[in-house]
C-alpha cells in the first residue's frame, strides 16, 4: 500500500540555527502514529513545517508529499487548499485557536464553506451533524453561543468538529489532551480512536503522554533533538524500549502499583540547538555513552525486529522488567 504522506531528509533552521535534522518519515493510510520526547526535540516542528506554517525567518528543506502532490515550496494557493481539506490539525489549546468573538456555528459554518462549499441550511445541517458526532449535548441549542460558554473538553470537540469539516485524510493531532483533566482526556482519546475507526482516517498524535499514546497508537517515533531515535511499533517499543533515551522517558514515570520508588529522572537537560554536543546529541545524558558517541552520530538503521534505531550501544534485546512494569500500568493491554 502507498504511504499517505511521505517527508525526506526534512531540515528547518531559523535564523541559521538547525532544529530539525533531516527527518525522514511515513504516514500510511488509516493509521495512528505517535510522536512523543521531551519539549523542543521537533515533534511540531515537523508538521508545521511540512504544512507550511512556520514563519518567513524558517528556513525548510527537504521533500513532502501527500499522495502525489509534492508540497515542497508549494505556493500558498495550493497549500490551502491541503490544509484543513485533505489534512487538519487540532492544537493542545482550544479556547486560543477559537476566535472569541464569533458564535461557534458559524465557526464551523465557515470551515465547511471554505473546505466543501457548503452554505446557508447545508451548512448549518451538517454543522449540527457534526457537533453532534463530536459529543456536543443539545448541539441545535448551543450552535449559537460563543466558544466561552462551553468546557475546555467541549472547545477541544469544536475543534474536532471543525478538522472533520474538510473531510481530512489525515488528522495531526498536536497535545490535544494537555490542557484537560484526567477523565476528559479519557473522552477525547475515545472520541479520536472512533472518529479514525469510522472514517478510515489517518491520525498523527504528538503527545508527552506515553499511555496516551499506547492507547491511541499503532506505531511510535521517538525525537530527540531534531532527530527521529527510534521507530517501530507500539508494541514492540514499549515492551522492550533499545535506546537509553526511550528507556530513560519510560522510567520517568510514576508508578501507580507496587511500592512507591523515586523516580529516575533523565540526567541534564535537553541541549541548546545552537549548541549541540558532538556526536550523539544524548550522549551527555547517557549513561551507556562511550568514546565512539562523542565523535560520531550513529544514522537511524532498521534492525531485524522491524524498528528502526539510532545507537550505536542500545540496550539489550530482552527487557523484562520494562515489559512487566508496562503492562503494570496498563499501557498495553
Amino acid at each position: 500500500m502507498a504511504n499517505l504522506v511521505e517527508i525526506r531528509d526534512l531540515r528547518v533552521a531559523f535564523d541559521g540555527v538547525p532544529v530539525l535534522h533531516g527527518i525522514d518519515l511515513d504516514v500510511r493510510p488509516g493509521e495512528a502514529l505517535g510522536l512523543v520526547g521531551e519539549s523542543g526535540c521537533g515533534k511540531s516542528v515537523t508538521w508545521l513545517a511540512a504544512l507550511g506554517l512556520l514563519p518567513s525567518k524558517a528556513k525548510v528543506s527537504g521533500t513532502v508529499t501527500l499522495g502525489e502532490t509534492d508540497l515542497s515550496g508549494a505556493p500558498q494557493a495550493k497549500l490551502e487548499k491541503v490544509r484543513g481539506g485533505r489534512i487538519a490539525m487540532i492544537f493542545q489549546d482550544p479556547s486560543s485557536a477559537l476566535n472569541p468573538v464569533l458564535k461557534v456555528g458559524r465557526q464551523l459554518c465557515e470551515a465547511l464553506r471554505l473546505h466543501r462549499g457548503l452554505t446557508g441550511n447545508d451548512a448549518r445541517r451538517e454543522a449540527l451533524r457534526l457537533m453532534d458526532m463530536v459529543g456536543i449535548p443539545d448541539a441545535r441549542g448551543r450552535f449559537s453561543l460563543y466558544p466561552h460558554e462551553f468546557s475546555g473538553g467541549q472547545c477541544q470537540r469544536l475543534m474536532i468538529a471543525m478538522a472533520l469539516a474538510g473531510e481530512p485524510d489525515l488528522l495531526i493531532a498536536d497535545e490535544p489532551t494537555t490542557a484537560l483533566d484526567a477523565t476528559i482526556q479519557a473522552q477525547i482519546l475515545d472520541l479520536l480512536a472512533r472518529l479514525r475507526a469510522e472514517m478510515n482516517m489517518a491520525i498523527v498524535f504528538i503527545s508527552h503522554d506515553l499511555g496516551a499514546v499506547a492507547q491511541v497508537c499503532e506505531r511510535v517515533c521517538v525525537m530527540y533533538a531534531g532527530r527521529i531515535v527510534e521507530q517501530g511499533a507500539v508494541g514492540l517499543l514499549f515492551e522492550r524500549p533499545r535506546h537509553p533515551y526511550t528507556r530513560g522517558l519510560f522510567d520517568a514515570i510514576p508508578r501507580l502499583h507496587g511500592p512507591r520508588t523515586p523516580l529516575v529522572p533523565i540526567p541534564g537537560t535537553v541541549p541548546d540547538p545552537r549548541n549541540l554536543p558532538k556526536g550523539c546529541a544524548f550522549q551527555p545524558r547517557c549513561a551507556h555513552a562511550r568514546g565512539f558517541c562523542q565523535s560520531e552520530r550513529p544514522d537511524l538503521l532498521a534492525q531485524k525486529d522491524g524498528r528502526k534505531l539510532a545507537c550505536a550501544f542500545p540496550l539489550p534485546e530482552g527487557s523484562e522488567e520494562v515489559e512487566r512494569e508496562v503492562r503494570r500500568e496498563g499501557m498495553l493491554q
